[in-house]
């Protein structure tokens, strides 16, 4: 079981993966896109199915003051579409997978300077980590997400 964090960027999709516990995103690479993320799916969706992923985390790319712009509304229609395909796939009985992974928004605001920061700690200049940050960008969404997980299980243990 696994879950996987995607950031729809402009040029690139980038697409991070946790550890089968839950516990660390790791980086998974980049999907090249021009502009059109739409056409990420068939990639994303053969990830899902070579790492049996069971939740996609999507970057939700809110405006700083909270409110949905054009970026948010283009990727809750992404999220859409993508739950619509692994379930139309499902149903033909052509997804390779238990169950249909459910398909969430996650809020992303300042992920990307997050991502920027890190690589730059790394000792990556801007030149080596521009083609690198949608990936690092997942990672910073899908690790908060796990976060939150790992504290609601340790809640409801509590």
């Amino acid at each position: 079981m696994r879950w996987m964090g995607v950031d729809l960027g402009e040029a690139r999709v980038g697409l991070a993966l946790s550890d089968p516990e839950l516990t660390l995103a790791h980086p998974a690479g980049n999907i090249e896109v021009s502009g059109d993320y739409f056409q990420a799916f068939n990639q994303v969706i053969e990830c899902c199915e070579q790492e049996s992923v069971t939740r996609i985390v999507v970057g939700y790319p809110l405006l700083l003051s909270g409110e949905e712009g054009h970026s948010a509304k283009k990727a809750k229609r992404w999220s859409k579409s993508l739950t619509r395909q692994l379930k139309e796939l499902a149903s033909k009985g052509q997804l390779m997978l238990v169950e249909v992974p459910e398909v969430e928004l996650k809020d992303e605001r300042l992920t990307t300077v997050s991502a920027h920061r890190q690589l730059i700690e790394a000792g990556l200049g801007n030149r080596q980590h521009r083609p690198k940050v949608d990936q690092q960008s997942a990672v910073v969404l899908l690790q908060a997400a796990l976060d939150e997980f790992a504290q609601t299980r340790r809640s409801n243990i509590a």
